[in-house]
């Protein structure tokens, strides 16, 4: 079983960081049937699709949060418990 926690909601999107998750350090983003997989590093959508309003809105969060995504990462990788992250508004 692959533990995974909601780091942040917002528009009906969801992320996600899993624990123990595969390099390279990624996040998970879910709207609604959709599902797609972003690189932390460099925010490119690299697995998955997302409707393109969605898309654009995770990667403005992400680039707002992109510190506190490495973090919790990190604290995945760790076991440690993830620290939530602030909406986009």
């Amino acid at each position: 079983v692959i533990l995974m926690l909601s780091v942040s909601e917002f528009f009906g999107i969801v992320i996600y960081i899993y624990y123990n998750d595969h390099v390279p350090p990624h996040f998970h983003a879910e709207y609604a049937e959709h599902e797609a997989l972003f690189l932390i590093d460099t925010l490119e959508m690299y697995h998955g699709e997302l409707p393109r309003r969605a898309r654009s809105l995770v990667f403005e969060w992400a680039s707002l949060h992109r510190s506190e995504l490495w973090a919790d990462w990190e604290r995945a990788r760790k076991g440690l418990p993830l620290e939530p992250i602030a909406p986009l508004e």
